[in-house]
């Protein structure tokens, strides 16, 4: 033991650390036994959200979408909207008290300053420090990460190779920051990331050691499609023994492989469907050629105006675990989540001892259809609203 700390004593300040939390247990392990239920709710649109409408007894997280990056700092680009919605959110703690509220940086269209903001020691520091102000400002409980993505195009950003390293230098100066402002208010404040459900997003990151400061890592498993086939965009796993293409437990076990605990692994629901054209010759949907990409259809619609309605025949890819609509006279294919789907992934979760699930976006099911199942198939009974 004496050698030990002699040894560290030689090594630079740097050194020392990472040699120190490379044998330190992970303090951001999770040790809840009960599953997490994560809902991204969605204030990028500008409009002012009703919380009344969120049923905050069923989820154990709110993600508030999104706040932008812009000049290397986290902003929020619709303040008008924003501030009410950021306000608004405490009044879901009167429905349940311990729920955890957090805002969400980046998504799709925002992620394209994120390569800027982290490029240095000072930008990070200026970054980190502006999302804890806003947390601060609204009293909030966390900070969720979506960057989309370190090191990859996406819609259009500013990538470098630096972005591998910087986003692991991202989160540990964001747990700094948010410890430091935790020790001040006497809360543990949260820290999360949605991630790439591919391998690709590994190649271009380090989540092996970006891991250890970070409580949960949302798996977005969904938005599997491309390549002019109809194929599954949520599914739980690969449609046939040939079917190389992304699906969920492939996903889970390259993070695993990666150095990622299963325990702090979500996994990701799809609230939503995709809805393709078909080619003339299509006779069964999944497998057919794609024309075009139509739109996105809320789970809510698809459920109850065109599950086998207005020519729309349902099936289910039992292999895949995942349900697909065809209707053989437009020659349109939706494929979506619904209660099966969620049934068999909330079992995978406890299966595989993962943290949770968390799902896109809130307002695609005002209904509840695929909370419900959530809450049913982790047998969790939601606690009564207070008055």
């Amino acid at each position: 033991m004496r050698s030990y700390f002699k040894t560290i004593k030689k090594l630079t300040s740097l050194t020392a650390l990472l040699v120190i939390c490379f044998f330190m247990p992970d303090v951001y392990a999770q040790s809840n036994s009960k599953p997490v239920i994560i809902g991204y709710v969605g204030g990028y649109r500008g409009k002012v959200i009703n919380m009344d409408l969120i049923s905050a007894a069923k989820l154990t997280h709110v993600n508030y979408a999104f706040v932008n990056v812009q000049h290397n700092r986290a902003v929020l680009s619709r303040e008008r909207t924003d501030t009410v919605n950021l306000k608004n959110l405490s009044l879901l703690k009167k429905k349940n008290p311990d729920i955890k509220l957090l805002i969400s940086i980046g998504g799709w269209s925002w992620s394209g300053n994120f390569s800027d903001a982290v490029l240095s020691d000072t930008s990070r520091q200026a970054f980190a420090q502006s999302a804890v102000a806003i947390l601060k400002r609204f009293d909030l409980d966390g900070i969720d990460i979506d960057w989309e993505y370190p090191d990859m195009n996406g819609a259009g950003n500013v990538h470098r190779k630096e972005d591998k390293q910087n986003y692991t230098l991202m989160f540990a100066e964001l747990r700094r920051q948010l410890d430091m402002a935790g020790n001040q208010s006497g809360k543990k404040l949260l820290l999360t990331t949605a991630v790439g459900g591919f391998k690709a997003f590994l190649d271009h990151t380090e989540m092996g050691v970006a891991v250890q400061y970070i409580n949960y890592i949302n798996l977005m498993t969904y938005d599997y499609f491309g390549n002019k086939v109809a194929v599954h965009h949520t599914n739980l796993f690969a449609s046939s023994d040939k079917d190389r293409n992304d699906n969920a437990d492939k996903a889970v076990k390259a993070f695993i492989n990666a150095g990622v605990p299963a325990n702090k692994l979500v996994m990701g629901v799809a609230f939503y469907g995709r809805v393709f054209q078909l080619n003339s010759t299509a006779s069964k949907g999944i497998g057919d050629s794609t024309t075009q990409h139509l739109r996105q259809a809320d789970y809510y619609f698809i459920k109850d105006s065109l599950v086998n309605k207005k020519g729309y025949a349902m099936y289910r890819d039992t292999m895949a675990k995942a349900p697909y609509l065809f209707n053989s006279e437009t020659r349109q294919f939706i494929t979506y989540d619904d209660e099966w789907s969620v049934d068999n992934k909330c079992k995978y979760v406890l299966d595989h001892h993962m943290g949770g699930v968390m799902f896109w976006e809130y307002d695609s099911d005002p209904k509840d259809y695929l909370l419900d199942q959530i809450n049913a198939s982790f047998k969790i009974k939601p606690k009564p609203i207070n008055p």
